[in-house]
């Protein structure tokens, strides 16, 4: 069964090894991610983040088993379990295959995972204008006509940016 549940980052490597003591191996574990560009002290660094940030997927038969979710909340680095990723488990799956099919060879989700038709305002996630907020002025097939303060702008949606819609 799929689980949803919150963690905290730091302690990621201690919530593992508790997992691993009560359900004897390690669950498998899924966190989208994407790559980014960053300028640090004059270089260019690539950076991934999870899409999901503090949250995280897990698969583990033992999950079924009441008991030991009950037991599993007391991990440590675990903040708490999503309450319906019981009822939830085929929207779960819809959302990996999604997430699967928008990967790059790297495991990177695509420009095409953040595809939004009707966006309106959006953020950009990599390249030059990394965390700038900005207005679609016009939608076409292929490419934004964007508006970034008081520059206007085209992006083509198959670029190496990503953005994503606010």
């Amino acid at each position: 069964m799929w689980i949803v549940l919150k963690y905290k980052r730091k302690e990621f490597g201690l919530l593992k090894q508790d997992f691993r003591k009560i359900l004897g191996d390690l669950p498998l574990f899924f966190r989208p991610k994407y790559e980014y560009q960053k300028l640090v002290k004059n270089k260019v660094r690539l950076l991934e983040k999870d899409i999901l940030e503090d949250y995280l997927i897990c698969y583990h038969e033992k999950f079924q088993n009441i008991n030991t979710l009950t037991i599993l909340k007391n991990s440590r680095g675990l903040k708490y379990f999503l309450a319906e990723s019981k009822t939830d488990q085929r929207e779960i799956i819809s959302f990996i295959d999604y997430c699967k099919k928008n990967q790059d060879l790297g495991g990177y989700v695509k420009q095409s995972f953040f595809e939004f038709q009707n966006m309106k305002r959006g953020m950009f996630l990599s390249g030059p204008f990394t965390n700038m907020i900005f207005n679609v002025i016009e939608n076409q097939r292929n490419k934004l006509k964007v508006l970034i303060g008081k520059v206007t702008t085209t992006i083509t949606k198959n670029s190496n940016y990503l953005f994503r819609p606010v």
